[in-house]
């Protein structure tokens, strides 16, 4: 069974690469480079926030709140695209809940791996989120095979979390800098050298 960024990512080629691509003015290999380091990164940090007390129910609330019963993949890249307001689109509001006050270490560690710089790597970001959260909105009301209750998105999320940090690579590692590893509150060189290679070219 593919993971949950694997099977995000699957749905993020073709046409959605394409649109993300002329919206950032990045060519679609940078494009996709950036998502797959992104998205490993973000539900990674989905996965430890429900870890938290409260912290599933919180984000299984705002999923059946916000998102349920909403268009596919497809129509909420487009609304994000577009420019629509509202809470299914308010890509800065998720992150904030999602990074919290690691979101400005979230968007400089993305924007120096994958060379799109801060600005491109906090616009990525605020077109992935509400994606993201429309994407485990379907996942768990969308008749799929997990039963919906903040427990299952905590233990789908909570085994993201746990593949994300094995698999290292550039979205884990981006995960391990973002969260602080050396705890000394800063996204210095040391955690960069933790990113390893992804800097220097390395896959997901």
């Amino acid at each position: 069974m593919p993971s949950l960024t694997d099977d995000l990512f699957s749905q993020l080629s073709g046409p959605a690469l394409q649109q993300i691509s002329q919206q950032l003015g990045t060519n679609p290999a940078q494009t996709s480079g950036a998502i797959a380091a992104a998205l490993p990164m973000i539900l990674g940090a989905m996965g430890r926030n429900t870890a938290q007390p409260g912290g599933a129910e919180a984000l299984f609330g705002a999923l059946g709140r916000d998102h349920n019963g909403g268009g596919g993949l497809g129509d909420v890249l487009g609304a994000v695209l577009g420019g629509q307001q509202g809470r299914q689109t308010d890509g800065l509001g998720q992150l904030g809940h999602i990074f919290g006050g690691q979101l400005p270490r979230a968007e400089s560690g993305l924007g120096q791996a994958t060379g799109l710089g801060g600005d491109k790597a906090q616009m990525l970001l605020k077109i992935l989120a509400p994606i993201v959260m429309a994407y485990l909105a379907k996942r768990m009301f969308g008749g799929q095979r997990e039963a919906a209750s903040p427990q299952a998105l905590g233990d789908i999320l909570g085994q993201e979390h746990a593949q994300v940090r094995q698999a290292g690579g550039l979205g884990g590692g981006l995960l391990g800098a973002v969260l602080d590893q050396d705890g000394d509150g800063q996204l210095g060189l040391g955690d960069l050298m933790k990113i390893g290679g992804g800097l220097l070219g390395g896959g997901r």
